[in-house]
């Protein structure tokens, strides 16, 4: 099992992190490697990606199911893997304090079946990079977003 976490301070408020977080194909295109998306419904996506390892062109599709949405504050997920035998979960919080807010995200990923022994190592190794730059790519949206127009 592999898990990573990565918080960035926001100089906006809770609500305006909530805003851009609670809607999924916001963040779906920040993913590295991210190649599209499906909506199925308010819950429900599949996601595609494609990338490079050590010379090997790779395609993943996995599920990402929304289990909890506590606004303005968290939201829970769960990953399966599609074409790879693999299952995770995440969530996205926000907590704010003397007019910053602090968001985290946090993704954890289980390699099972017989790809599990080659799959987890290289898991481990891009998971923490994953999930550093999709929260930080967040928090510059947000904050692009948020930005008043001259």
């Amino acid at each position: 099992m592999a898990i990573a976490s990565h918080s960035v301070s926001i100089s906006t408020s809770v609500e305006n992190v909530w805003e851009y977080v609670s809607q999924i194909e916001n963040w779906a295109t920040m993913v590295p490697a991210y190649k599209e998306h499906e909506q199925i419904d308010e819950q429900m996506s599949v996601w595609t990606f494609e990338g490079n390892f050590k010379g090997l062109k790779k395609t993943v599709k996995m599920e990402l199911n929304i289990t909890e949405f506590h606004e303005p504050s968290m939201i829970r997920f769960e990953l399966k893997g599609v074409t790879d035998n693999f299952t995770g979960s995440g969530e996205f919080t926000a907590e704010e304090a003397d007019g910053q807010t602090l968001m985290t995200g946090t993704v954890e990923v289980n390699a099972g079946g017989l790809t599990g022994a080659v799959l987890s190592p290289v898991i481990k190794m891009v998971l923490p990079k994953v999930t550093s730059r999709l929260t930080e790519k967040i928090a510059r949206q947000v904050k692009r977003e948020e930005a008043p127009v001259l």
